[in-house]
């Protein structure tokens, strides 16, 4: 389970009560290779994806992203207005990261995924803002981690 999994759980939740959002798999907005970072390709498609969706009216976002946590700024202002932003840190002890990543990748990148996993993890606990929400995932169900975020957003059918 990670970030994608529950950001899709949280729309599936949202959805079942009728509570209108929108849902950006931040990842893929700038996946190409070369790398185009230094062009700010994924603030530019967030800016363009969001655009259209607040001309429809829409006004909750839920955006997916490995270290958005620590560019909220950037992103925010890409956006082009001023949101009230939640920012949610998923966090799981290393056995756990170890064990999530061993289902998922096979062959010989296994053992470089984790050394990239467990430094990616020190850096987003240390550099992410006190104010970015951590909520560990060990031993608790998509559905209840998603619960937890939608609760600290304050999303319900009447808000």
């Amino acid at each position: 389970m990670g970030k994608s999994s529950v950001g899709f759980e949280i729309h599936a939740q949202l959805s079942a009560v009728g509570v209108r959002h929108c849902l950006i798999e931040g990842d893929n907005l700038d996946m190409a290779y070369p790398s185009p970072w230094e062009h700010s390709l994924a603030e530019r498609n967030l800016a363009a994806m969001w655009a259209n969706y607040r001309a429809l009216g829409y006004r909750r976002l839920i955006y997916t992203n490995t270290v958005s946590v620590r560019q909220v700024d950037v992103l925010t202002a890409a956006m082009g207005d001023d949101p009230r932003v939640t920012a949610v840190l998923l966090t799981a002890d290393d056995g756990t990261a170890r064990q999530r990543l061993a289902q998922r990748e096979i062959g010989t990148a296994l053992d470089r995924h984790i050394e990239r996993s467990d430094l990616a993890a020190r850096q987003l606990e240390q550099l992410s803002p006190d104010w970015v929400h951590r909520v560990p995932t060990d031993g608790r169900s998509v559905a209840g981690i998603a619960a937890r975020a939608i609760e600290l957003a304050g999303w319900t059918a009447e808000s």
